[in-house]
């Protein structure tokens, strides 16, 4: 069994989005995902990986396929393979988001 602590993944930058990989294996693939205040991800896609996006701090604003919800602590979106999704800190507090997707992205590519 592998087991992870996400507080080591947590680090913000001024700079830009931080992302950091928690697991990664040939049918799964997750990401602790830090944002400053008015930062943003995406628009991101994947035809092949469904995704889901939980909450662990903060709030999101979530945008997928051009429908919007705004998200706080624990909240959970599902975006499924092939949609596309925006991500924003909706407050001027820090957001930190687990990503899980299935199966992973090919090269991780879900980058924005």
């Amino acid at each position: 069994m592998e087991n992870r602590n996400l507080k080591r993944y947590v680090h913000f930058s001024s700079d830009d989005v931080r992302r950091e990989t928690v697991y990664e294996t040939d049918r799964l693939w997750s990401e602790v995902i830090c944002f400053q205040s008015n930062q943003t991800v995406g628009p991101i896609a994947d035809p092949d990986s469904d995704a889901v996006f939980t909450v662990v701090a903060g709030e999101a604003m979530f945008q997928v396929d051009g429908s919007r919800r705004r998200m706080e602590q624990w909240g959970t979106v599902l975006v499924r393979a092939g949609s596309e999704v925006t991500v924003t800190n909706a407050s001027p507090d820090p957001l930190v988001l687990l990503l899980v997707a299935a199966p992973p992205p090919p090269a991780r590519a879900v980058t924005g």
